[in-house]
């Protein structure tokens, strides 16, 4: 039993410290990560909810905290639909039918129209044809 226990705890040791080493590489390479993601820098820095010259500060000199990056996280890497469990699922269902019932939709021509332009936009800017 004592040798099951330490055994254990030498796994949870080995976790632990690849989380930690996970997190300093993030925290490291968080720049590369922002400007590699699909999104505008002040699209994150909103999501983030932190105020624009201290979120700069805090890449410049690499030093967000575990709950910031964690929220930067979210925001550019969101979860895919087919992790969601059946309650998430149903849940965001019950919003999406808030939604309609309260007004919050959007012709889905002007959404297309729209995404359309972006995505020319986007190729115009990179040279991509």
């Amino acid at each position: 039993m004592i040798i099951f226990v330490s055994i254990i705890d030498t796994k949870n040791k080995i976790k632990m410290t690849a989380e930690i080493e996970k997190f300093i590489e993030i925290q490291n390479n968080i720049d590369v990560i922002l400007k590699n993601s699909p999104f505008k820098m002040s699209y994150i820095i909103e999501k983030s909810g932190i105020k624009k010259p201290t979120f700069f500060k805090k890449l410049k000199e690499k030093r967000f905290t575990a709950e910031e990056l964690l929220t930067i996280s979210k925001t550019i890497e969101p979860r895919k639909w087919h992790n969601e469990t059946k309650e998430e699922i149903l849940e965001s269902l019950k919003r999406s039918e808030e939604d309609i019932k309260n007004g919050r939709v959007h012709d889905g021509r002007e959404v297309m129209k729209q995404a359309r332009l972006r995505l020319e936009k986007y190729k115009n800017e990179n040279n991509i044809y």
